[in-house]
């Protein structure tokens, strides 16, 4: 067993490499090295930890770190880009439910703690983080009580709310905004009747009041995301992605763990400032997202005329021998096509018959922030020439052609045409200004939101029907 300077040097050390992992993962050049940085930062705190002052049970600790590793080995193997974002928000969940866990036994702890003082035995007899309880104040213990209920119900939040975004990503459960008849009233009364129920703790009452606190968050966090649009679904994941951090904070100062608390609140704030910058980016205010999200219904919106042309592989290769200037935009599609390789060779191709070619990407393209930035890397496209859209937005309209790829709501143009649209006022890319638009598309059906998109029927843009990576192949020995 470590002594405890052992484990705070660790804790140290592991807070640092858990900062230096941040910080390499805004550059794309540096993130493979960051992420080397999380995995032993990780393994440094679980080591530890582990094998801390107090800690015991290692007849069953240890398989159930086998079990759990051989588990997220398994899942990270099997599961696709396309499927990250959902696995993300799973991932949410399991913090949450921790924290909500850790809170429940935390207060048993210390009612087990209280009842021995009440009959004046000694804490010798207590270990782990019942000897940290026997070994407080009064005072000490009502800050307890107040981490506890912060764990729980922020936890609860977390591990519902999660769990719904797991569905609407999966698409096992409807991407549209549903709400109970009531609507924000039943949340409002939710979160007063916990506080309600904080209070009751607080002044002495039972353990009961924790169970149904957690049932009254599990059902916030429920109805508080089934209640959000399809197209907010990548702030609401970076908020559960908070919400996790933060949970996991409560539970650092519970256990007074401060590896934990450091971590929780890296990844608390880290998510909020990330949620804060893709509501800019969408010209949202984050408490609308919170409460309302859009994909709901705004007024009537405005009537779309004329119809989808679609164009062969002739058609577009022609045009793209014929230009000077091409840029590629990205999207969700290219990501369940898996045709980023396809992609960086009509690239290479392009860039080698001296035309200029660039890659738009939006903040909120694909299910989670950077997810087009991850797979071109993947890909090996030039850092260079994938830029964001305030870097290229202003260029479209010199552009000879665009490639659309799988994307729709962010190169909507009634979000800046129709006021009465869901997505109106949010940002999007101008594709439409370039001098042809090719759009590589499965099928006529609308985005992930759910809105019509007059993109594909104004008069210089072409539907390339089919699979993009089969699509985007077609073209290769076509283009000179």
């Amino acid at each position: 067993m470590l002594g405890q300077g052992f484990v705070s040097a660790a804790a140290i050390a592991a807070s640092v490499l858990f900062i230096l992992s941040l910080g390499g993962l805004s550059n794309q050049e540096k993130a493979k090295r960051a992420v080397w940085y999380g995995i032993v930062g990780m393994a440094v705190a679980v080591f530890f930890t582990a094998f801390g002052p107090g800690i015991g049970g290692y007849w069953w600790m240890i398989p159930m770190m086998a079990i759990g590793a051989g588990i997220g080995v398994y899942v990270a193997g099997k599961v696709e880009m396309t499927e990250m974002p959902q696995l993300v928000a799973a991932l949410h969940s399991f913090v949450g439910l921790a924290a909500v866990f850790v809170a429940w036994n935390a207060d048993l702890e210390r009612r087990r703690v209280m009842a021995a003082r009440a009959i004046e035995a000694t804490s010798q007899e207590f270990s782990a983080f019942a000897a940290l309880v026997a070994e407080k104040t009064p005072a000490e213990l009502t800050f307890l009580q107040v981490e506890v209920v912060l764990g729980i119900f922020i936890g609860a939040v977390t591990f519902t709310g999660s769990v719904i975004a797991f569905g609407k990503l999966a698409g096992k459960i409807d991407g549209k905004p549903r709400q109970l008849p009531g609507g924000h009233l039943l949340n409002a009364a939710a979160a007063g009747l916990s506080v309600v129920l904080a209070m009751l703790y607080l002044n002495g009452a039972g353990f009961w009041t924790l169970l149904v606190l957690a049932g009254l968050a599990f059902f916030i966090g429920y109805h508080l995301i089934m209640g959000i649009g399809g197209a907010d679904m990548p702030v609401v994941v970076s908020m559960l992605n908070s919400y996790s951090g933060w949970a996991a904070a409560a539970i650092g100062f519970t256990l007074s763990n401060d590896l934990l608390i450091v971590v929780g609140a890296l990844v608390g704030s880290s998510g909020a400032i990330l949620s804060y910058i893709m509501c800019k980016a969408m010209n949202r205010n984050f408490v609308n997202v919170i409460l309302g999200g859009f994909g709901g219904s705004q007024g009537p919106a405005a009537e779309i005329e004329g119809e989808q042309v679609a164009i062969d592989a002739g058609g577009v290769s022609s045009a793209l021998n014929d230009a000077d200037s091409v840029i590629i935009v990205p999207g969700y599609g290219m990501a369940v096509a898996q045709a980023q390789n396809a992609v960086s060779e009509l690239t290479r191709k392009l860039r080698s018959a001296g035309k200029e070619v660039r890659f738009g990407i939006h903040p909120v393209a694909g299910r989670l922030p950077g997810h087009m930035n991850v797979l071109l890397a993947e890909a090996r496209v030039p850092y260079d020439i994938v830029l964001e859209m305030d870097e290229i937005n202003d260029d479209f309209a010199s552009t000879d052609v665009v490639i659309v790829i799988g994307s729709n709501d962010i190169v909507n143009p009634a979000a800046q045409e129709d006021p009465n649209s869901p997505i109106a006022g949010m940002p999007v890319l101008k594709v439409w200004e370039a001098k042809q638009v090719f759009v590589c598309k499965r099928g006529q059906g609308t985005g992930y939101s759910g809105i019509e998109n007059p993109l594909f029927f104004k008069e210089n843009t072409r539907m390339f029907y089919g699979d993009a990576r089969q699509s985007i192949d077609s073209l290769l020995h076509l283009v000179d």
